[in-house]
């Protein structure tokens, strides 16, 4: 038995035993804060079941525990029952590797002798508090001690004795004290399936454990390709330690505002008691994650699903619950409509009465931009590549970008002025027109001016602007023919720029290997325009209703019959 795990639910009032703190762990570090917020928990739960974090342990080979984590808690759990006057009834002893003292301090507190080191302090200090707490609430103290004996549980997770055991015990030690990154249910719920029972000696079971302990290493490692992780959530990798807790959190139907941390392994721990095996609890998780790797590798299933979680129209889970029970042509039906649900406008507006000054309307345009982009890729099989999701939510934030801009938001400073300038002075010099040649010179020299004003600035931006604008009429500017997504940038000017310089600038961040949406792309190197009205310098009407003419073809799927769609730009 000694190299079972064992993982289960204990109460408090039943942990015994001598536990041995190693030295790589701090000593008892618990504030007032911390154990008033336990004090609290246990008086107010009651009779009701309260569960604590978990407390876990390896058996060393004089029968006492390692302890691996929940020294901060265990302690604590001392110092209530001493202050109750109830040690013998917790019947547990610690003992420090590196401070052999502070064992022998905890079981006779001496205030008098707090000063001598740090441990000494802390301890003192949380039995002090200990006992204002119960000065403060006047709890009675049997009851109290009937609730935390018999009501409050650990999760007793003590790892196995093995030579691989130890092994992982080793990095299990190094994570959860020193990396200081917390258990995960997965784990929790990894040690549930891989725990001996009655059969441990037999030879099925084991190769079965075996199995499963393979097979999950082969989800985890699945999980952590970009590609199938950002097209599964929002959420960076960085929140799940490990990512199969995605998968589990899926099954256990946790919502997003739980803030209980281990909801999932109660949920597969309170199906285990009920009786529903562990070969059925593990062929269920591993169908649920087969479903979201078809999904992943089916091109309209991958565009779709991943269209409505990156624009935050569904999560994951709500997609999940949704395909239970459909056939594939039930559940493609089912993501049409939420799709054309996203698409629903403020006031069953229109495209063409979209506008950025709009809140509302932003973030419609916003969704109808990455679809027209995802929905794009998807449609031109003719190609290998599928919509990036990774890298467009590895790009950061997106943000509606005005193809062409005619004001200067933003630029505030003389430095800001003449980036402005310089950027624009090539964008005028291509024009090749004499007409130009005194603006060209006066905003070559402004642009190298070290006293230049706000007033001549804005005076050459304008000039600038209306030699590079096909239309006078800027009617256009904030409404959906005049916005493309980009990522978010620092450099105000360039936000600011006119069409010919922010087309420079989308072909040498293209050069360089950054990411720029397929149809933002699009737009700037003219792909919408016909050819005989195409002109690299310009985004002029021509361009626009060809644009609009493209969205609307492209999504005319998922546009609703109450919008009517105009043939005018």
């Amino acid at each position: 038995m000694k190299n079972e795990i064992i993982l289960e639910m204990r109460p408090v009032g039943e942990i015994s035993g001598h536990f041995f703190v190693p030295s790589y762990q701090r000593g008892y570090r618990w504030s007032e804060k911390e154990v008033g917020r336990l004090l609290d928990d246990v008086w107010e739960n009651g009779a009701r079941n309260y569960c604590l974090q978990p407390i876990v342990v390896q058996r060393r080979e004089d029968g006492s525990f390692e302890l691996i984590d929940g020294q901060q808690r265990l302690t604590t759990l001392y110092l209530i029952y001493k202050y109750l006057a109830s040690v013998k009834r917790f019947s547990i002893t610690i003992t420090y590797q590196t401070r052999p003292k502070t064992k022998e301090y905890l079981e006779s507190i001496d205030e008098s002798k707090k000063e001598e080191n740090i441990d000494f302090f802390f301890i003192a200090h949380a039995f002090q508090c200990i006992r204002d707490w119960f000065s403060k609430k006047e709890p009675d103290g049997k009851t109290f001690r009937r609730c935390l004996s018999e009501h409050v549980q650990v999760i007793w997770y003590e790892v196995g004795t093995s030579a691989a055991q130890k092994d992982e015990a080793i990095d299990l030690f190094t994570r959860l004290n020193i990396g200081k990154i917390p258990l995960t249910s997965s784990e929790l719920v990894k040690a549930m399936f891989l725990r001996r029972g009655a059969t441990e000696n037999d030879e099925k079971a084991r190769l079965r454990q075996d199995e499963i302990a393979l097979q999950w290493d082969a989800i985890e490692r699945e999980l952590r390709r970009d590609r199938f992780w950002s097209f599964l959530t929002n959420s960076s990798g960085d929140d799940y330690p490990t990512r199969i807790d995605l998968v589990l959190d899926l099954m256990a139907n946790k919502e997003p505002t739980e803030r209980e941390h281990y909801y999932t392994f109660f949920h597969f721990d309170k199906k285990m008691k009920e009786g529903v095996g562990a070969k059925k609890l593990w062929e269920e998780i591993n169908a649920a994650f087969l479903r979201l790797k078809d999904w992943a590798e089916d091109r309209q299933f991958y565009h779709k699903i991943g269209y409505l979680i990156a624009s935050g129209s569904l999560s994951l889970q709500e997609i999940y619950n949704m395909s239970e029970g459909k056939t594939k042509s039930e559940f493609r039906e089912m993501l049409d409509a939420k799709i054309r649900e996203s698409l629903k406008f403020a006031g069953n507006r229109t495209l063409d009465e979209l506008s950025y000054e709009s809140g509302s309307d932003r973030g419609a345009m916003s969704r109808l931009l990455l679809l027209f982009n995802v929905i794009s890729v998807m449609e031109n099989e003719s190609q290998a590549d599928w919509f990036p999701f990774e890298q467009f939510k590895k790009s950061g934030s997106w943000s509606l970008e005005h193809i062409h801009a005619q004001h200067s938001e933003g630029l505030k400073t003389k430095k800001e002025w003449q980036e402005w300038l310089k950027l624009h002075c090539d964008a005028v010099k291509a024009l090749r027109e004499n007409a130009n040649a005194d603006l060209l010179r006066e905003m070559e020299d402004a642009a190298a001016d070290e006293n230049l004003t706000r007033e001549t600035f804005e005076s050459l931006q304008q000039r600038a602007i209306a030699c590079l604008s096909k239309d006078s009429d800027v009617g256009y500017l904030h409404l959906l023919s005049n916005m493309a997504l980009l990522s978010c940038s620092d450099n105000a000017a360039l936000n600011n720029s006119a069409f010919a310089v922010k087309r420079q600038m989308i072909i040498d961040l293209d050069k360089a290997g950054s990411f720029i949406p397929h149809c933002t792309k699009m737009v700037f190197f003219k792909y919408y325009t016909s050819s005989e009205d195409a002109t690299p310098y310009f985004w002029g009407e021509p361009d626009r209703q060809a644009y609009m003419k493209a969205i609307r073809e492209k999504l005319k799927a998922y546009l609703s019959n109450e919008q009517p769609i105009s043939e005018e730009n």
